[in-house]
């Protein structure tokens, strides 16, 4: 069993809505907001968030936003085939030079994928900002499976964090196999592990060197 909210494509639409309602929105950021690029992506989050619900249409049975601060997502709703959608918002300021958020952690993800009728979803929102006017050029909507993982990369967090390597280039394949996009990620995995072991025998070598150093010096603050 597979989505056919995301496999036949609605969720496109669902990332379209949500573009032109924050562009026809007015004055939800204030001078000061509209100066902190996490302020602003906090206001734009709760705008979408207030109303996502409405954009999903008749596809939505239950939605929810209520969710703890270290929670998988910020969003979620069940579809009418019921199929389970988690959704992470992410926020880009296209005059920032770079970032490089974390999506979810890697045995998180494996973990909830071991049901098919979870879904784990980006929605990125990418905008620019002229005095307090919100203007959003793209938003990404799709699950995590569709990311290519050329624009993908793992960070040493825990077993291990997904992040988006540059928000300025994110790379869709629509319809992609989620076993192929897994099976992937082990592949990552099996090739990110080995090199952090190697990091961490260089971190217990230079310990090992820094308390032979103290060993040997004397204790001038007895």
């Amino acid at each position: 069993m597979r989505s056919r909210f995301y496999y036949e494509g609605h969720h496109q639409a669902v990332a379209s809505a949500v573009r032109d309602y924050v562009n026809s929105s007015q004055d939800f950021l204030s001078p000061h907001t509209a100066g902190s690029p996490r302020a602003a992506g906090d206001a734009i989050e709760a705008l979408v968030a207030e109303k996502f619900g409405g954009f999903l249409g008749d596809w939505c049975t239950e939605y929810s936003r209520e969710f703890a601060r270290r929670a998988m997502a910020d969003m979620a709703f069940t579809d009418k085939e019921g199929i389970y959608s988690v959704v992470d918002v992410k926020t880009h300021r296209e005059d920032a030079r770079f970032s490089m958020p974390n999506l979810t952690s890697v045995d998180r993800l494996a973990r909830f994928y071991e049901s098919d009728a979870n879904v784990f979803s980006l929605l990125m929102i990418k905008y620019a900002i002229e005095d307090t006017s919100v203007t959003v050029s793209e938003v990404v909507f799709c699950p995590i499976e569709f990311l290519d993982w050329s624009c993908l990369t793992v960070g040493a967090l825990g077993w291990g964090q997904i992040q988006i390597a540059n928000s300025n280039n994110i790379r869709v394949i629509e319809r992609y196999s989620r076993k192929e996009w897994m099976l992937q990620l082990c592949d990552a995995l099996l090739t990110f592990y080995p090199k952090e072991i190697g990091k961490i025998q260089d971190r217990i070598e230079r310990f090992s060197d820094v308390r032979k150093y103290w060993e040997a010096k004397e204790d001038l603050w007895r």
